[in-house]
């Protein structure tokens, strides 16, 4: 038993130490070379954020290990040995609060401040916008809490008379314990006006984590189910559209000297806005300008990229060219891994969750067989499933982000990524990681019983008073399914076809 727990142990900060450095990693190769050797506090932020995320989700598997630690266990102590899961948790909720409302709001303050201004002024200036929407949202949340902020459980009142002790036991395989024989009881004929409704108020913590849920739920099932498509069949078109061959170095000249053309263009309109934000010009027109010129900016550096895959250049161009080939290679194994699990998802949401009774445990199953086979095995396929969803919510906010006009752009560019760009993305990726978490311990109830998650995302959170339908009705599980669906179709219809640049600096036909 010991040996189980400090195994667990290891293998969780072996874990720990590796989401770390690949964090490290993503943020040295994404950032923009303007950020090199400078804005060290958002990378801190941005590498923690990334970090408590991809814990928060691996948690919940090693919350099942954890679990599966005492499954075998000759006294009830052992289990002392095993990890404070709950602890754990709250711990990661606290820190993921922290992070969204108030260290990474400060950060993009910060960072977006007026670089002109001393770093003193900076930070008064971030801290007077933070503590501004702390108060602002502590005033709402308190208000709420003041109304609504309670717990509605329905409870049976149940009876049953005595009878006396039997001197034999009439029972065996084939009688009918209860329902129609003569062992019914009176708890399994209960009549419907013995239920009744216990309400008691929640805890604050308790009441903002549901808020926050809910929130994150929102943008889950809107991120979630258009990723959850978009990443495997993106992957899969990506391979279909890809440069079938080298272009030649005439047509190579003619489309540089025309991209050359258009970053000259795009420099003198960065040049003009800048000038206008120095002359004190920051109405609607002038951001409407200034997203119109990142989007032009983005859609020409997806057209230098384009153009690099399909000429390399160099001494090792065969070797690059090799490389690229093998690149989309990978998409495409990718691509069909990634669709199969999408499929089994989505196939689990309607048999085991939106259908009452669940026709089949489906998965669970799969993870408890997989367990049988070899002790973490199914745990390892289960935080592959979790995992697995925070990389669809992470592709369906890419997606959505760059397409909807409601929605401030801020793309996740390889080599070319700011880091107020790298804040927005990492604050959503740790309010949709909760939900995440709420979504995996609901759907995989019957292998994440009797677990810290469960106790945490408990009956309390679907009892709020004025929540609980949208648990009640599978509000979040349907949208989620039906975006999918959309986006699949989406996919079908136009995924093959090869983009064309939609701005105004476009590759020349």
């Amino acid at each position: 038993m010991g040996d189980f727990n400090l195994a667990l142990v290891i293998v969780a900060i072996v874990v720990c130490v590796i989401v770390f450095l690949v964090n490290v990693y993503l943020l040295v190769n994404y950032q923009h070379p303007d950020d090199v050797n400078q804005a060290y506090f958002p990378k801190f932020v941005v590498v923690l954020g990334l970090s408590v995320a991809a814990i928060s989700i691996l948690m919940l598997p090693a919350d099942v290990a954890n679990r599966q630690a005492c499954r075998h266990a000759i006294y009830n102590g052992a289990c002392n040995l095993t990890l404070p899961m709950k602890d754990l948790w709250l711990a990661v909720y606290v820190i993921d609060a922290i992070l969204v409302f108030f260290i990474i709001p400060f950060a993009m303050f910060f960072y977006e401040g007026d670089q002109d201004k001393s770093i003193g002024k900076r930070i008064k200036s971030a801290l007077c916008w933070v503590v501004t929407t702390a108060v602002v949202c502590a005033l709402v949340l308190g208000i709420l809490y003041g109304l609504v902020g309670k717990v509605d459980f329905t409870v049976r009142h149940l009876s049953s008379s005595t009878t006396s002790f039997p001197s034999t036991w009439g029972l065996n395989s084939g009688q009918q314990c209860v329902g129609n024989g003569a062992h019914q009881c009176s708890a399994y004929s209960a009549s419907p006006s013995s239920e009744k409704t216990w309400t008691m108020r929640s805890t604050f913590p308790e009441y903002v984590v549901a808020l926050a849920t809910i929130v994150g739920s929102v943008l889950f099932s809107i991120f979630g189910g258009v990723g959850i498509a978009c990443l495997p069949l993106g992957l899969l078109f990506s391979f279909i559209r890809r440069p079938k061959a080298v272009i030649t170095r005439s047509q190579y000249i003619k489309e540089a000297t025309e991209l050359g053309k258009k970053a000259k263009d795009l420099k003198k309109a960065a040049e003009s806005l800048h000038q206008e934000e120095r002359s004190g010009a920051k109405g609607r027109k002038h951001r409407k300008n200034v997203k119109e010129v990142e989007k032009e900016l983005f859609q020409l550096e997806e057209d230098v990229k384009l153009l690099e895959e399909m000429y390399p250049q160099g001494e090792k161009a065969e070797t690059t060219w090799a490389l690229t080939v093998l690149g989309y290679l990978a998409k495409l194994v990718f691509g069909i891994l990634g669709l199969i699990v999408s499929v089994a998802w989505i196939a689990h949401i309607i048999i085991y969750l939106l259908i009452d009774p669940p026709l089949s445990p489906f998965l669970n199953e799969v993870f408890i067989k997989l367990d049988d086979v070899w002790g973490l095995l199914g745990t390892a396929a289960f935080a592959f499933f979790c995992f697995y969803l925070l990389l669809a919510v992470i592709a369906g906010a890419t997606m959505l982000g760059l397409r909807l006009v409601f929605i401030t752009i801020h793309p996740m560019k390889w080599g070319a990524t700011l880091m107020n760009s790298f804040l927005f993305n990492v604050g959503l990726i740790l309010l949709c990681s909760i939900s995440v978490i709420q979504f995996c311990s609901t759907a995989f109830a019957y292998y994440a019983q009797a677990t810290a998650a469960q106790e945490i995302f408990g009956h309390t959170l679907e009892s709020l008073r004025g929540i609980k339908y949208l648990y009640k009705y599978n509000v979040f599980q349907i949208a989620f399914v039906a975006l999918a669906g959309l986006t699949f179709v989406y996919y079908a219809a136009f995924g093959w076809k090869r983009k064309k640049p939609s701005g105004r600096f476009q590759l020349s036909s």
